[in-house]
């Protein structure tokens, strides 16, 4: 079936399947468009910091160990006073999992451990009475084996054997880590790319397709502010090679899914692409930008050249992307306190990198308080490791997370690294974050300007302009071990500091601390 054919599909699904409410106590029956409207700015995504919160992990209400809604509400304002404009929950629908929520059984219940949904509904409500908004993770590719709709398919019950793919004999098609993806279930085989236990859907059919558009319009009328749509790259295959589809994946988020977020007033679409960054931003609101993610840790550590950095801003759209310095998953690397080898630093320079340059910056929950992981090399999920309680206070036993004991270790480095401590200490890595991001806040050219390159014979410093219709930045980062002095004729003209290194002689140059830097300000 070609894309231009689902339309035509999805309308005769519509008028012929609206009495089919359940199936197995499942609700895939159509939702109407509610089409509310929205209590946030225009356009509010694109000047927003995120913050990528698993709710799991954040902060547990009712002493049972595991993090859920009531938590995360109770800490909002912590959030706001971060800065913080825009959160982007981990999946939070009912999963066989249990865990990171990537196996969804039912993707209109909320996951029964965070709570209700009339306790999602308040966090909601809680988080836009303070201007944020707040996007959910969605997967289109895959449900959990556990899903009724998998069981039936996989008893061969003809009203939804085609809802994923099977086939009578074993294909040989492998994913990135070279496990099979091809699974055997009562005598036939079905596609599973990620993991056994995550089917993938068979998005050719138009009862699938249909079932996650009204899904989407499920919590979308509930409020949600839009989502962010996983492993987009995955959604269809080559059906001899099984390589991934990207003309078909591309066309069916824009024919199929972009258009069902698009019935709602200022909502926000944002692609997980790992491959094709820049290409999906095209068709989504907004894409991470990966490959940038690495020149932008790169540089911090400064193993790569200023020039690459510029040119990956350069050769982008970047009003379109959506940059981070790591998340859940572990092919971004490790907590970033990690990655640094605990250099704060350097750590410090990665997150001046993210706040000052274009693009919109997502913040991994637990980074803005140096949070380390343990490192157990018997797991098979390395992932674990990265989603551990946030740590709130230096109590041992549960840093704050919980009145009872945490469904996860906490973070090895909890006692001395965690909110109650570094929140007391102007110099720590959280003041570093806050400050920044409210000034990134409070300058348009900060959040919304024009990104120009300065040229200079010091390698170690990466000095760039930005400029927002009359406000005009000059921004320099010392990537060295060392001080750092810069000179430029832009230094000949009147700004001002706004933050960072102490100026006095700008017509003789800059003197950057290590790892420092520098926000000018052009005199008005």
């Amino acid at each position: 079936m070609t894309i231009k054919c689902f339309r035509l599909f999805f309308l005769v699904l519509m008028l012929g399947s609206a009495a089919k409410i359940k199936a197995f106590e499942l609700d895939i029956g159509v939702v109407a468009s509610e089409g509310s409207a929205s209590s946030l700015p225009a356009k509010w995504y694109s000047t927003a910091t995120f913050m990528e919160i698993y709710v799991r992990a954040y902060k547990d209400s009712n002493g049972d160990g595991i993090g859920d809604f009531n938590g995360l509400t109770s800490k909002l304002d912590y959030l706001q006073d971060l800065g913080i404009k825009g959160i982007w929950l981990l999946p939070i629908m009912k999963s066989q999992d249990r865990d990171h929520g990537y196996a969804a059984v039912d993707y209109r219940k909320v996951e029964p451990d965070y709570g209700t949904e009339e306790d999602f509904k308040r966090l909601l409500a809680e988080a836009h009475k303070r201007g944020i908004g707040v996007i959910i993770d969605y997967t289109l590719n895959h449900s959990g084996a556990e899903s009724p709709l998998f069981i039936e398919s996989a008893k061969g019950n003809p009203t939804y054997r085609d809802w994923y793919h099977w086939s009578d004999y074993k294909l040989r098609w492998t994913n990135w880590t070279r496990d099979p993806t091809w699974h055997e279930s009562n005598g036939a085989f079905y596609y599973g790319l990620f993991w056994d236990q995550m089917p993938d859907f068979n998005l050719d059919n138009p009862e699938v397709v249909a079932y996650h558009q009204n899904s989407m319009r499920y919590w979308l009328n509930m409020g949600v502010d839009g989502f962010r749509f996983d492993a987009v790259n995955t959604l269809f295959e080559h059906p001899e090679t099984g390589a991934f589809d990207k003309r078909k994946n591309f066309a069916f988020m824009s024919e199929a899914i972009l258009p069902v977020v698009r019935e709602y007033e200022n909502r926000f679409a944002i692609c997980e692409v790992p491959f094709h960054s820049k290409d999906a931003s095209a068709i989504c609101d907004s894409a991470f930008y990966f490959g940038m993610h690495a020149r932008m840790m790169g540089s911090a550590k400064f193993k790569h050249k200023r020039p690459k950095l510029v040119k990956d801003i350069l050769d982008a759209n970047m009003d379109e992307m959506a940059t981070i310095l790591s998340n859940h998953d572990s092919f971004t690397g490790g907590r970033l306190n990690e990655q640094f080898a605990g250099n704060i630093g350097k750590y410090k320079a990665a997150v001046t990198t993210l706040l000052t340059l274009p693009g919109t910056p997502f913040v991994y929950y637990g980074d803005e308080v140096a949070m380390g992981h343990r490192i157990d090399k018997s797991d098979p999920d390395a992932d674990h490791r990265l989603r551990a309680p946030m740590s709130w206070t230096a109590d041992p036993i549960n840093a704050g997370f919980s009145s009872g004991i945490p469904f996860r270790e906490l973070a090895r480095n909890s006692q001395v690294d965690n909110l109650d401590r570094l929140s007391k200490d102007p110099n720590s890595i959280y003041h570093h974050y806050r400050d920044l991001i409210h000034l990134r806040n409070k300058l348009p050219a900060m959040h919304s300007g024009s990104f120009s390159p300065l040229s200079i014979d010091n390698g170690k410093v990466f000095l760039f302009e930005r400029q927002y219709k009359k406000q005009r930045l000059v921004i320099a980062i010392n990537y060295a071990d060392s001080s750092q002095l810069v000179k430029h004729v832009v230094f000949g003209q009147c700004l001002k500091n706004l933050k960072g290194a102490h100026v006095n002689q700008l017509m003789s140059g800059i003197r950057i601390p290590p790892h420092g830097y520098s926000i000018l300000l052009e005199c008005s």
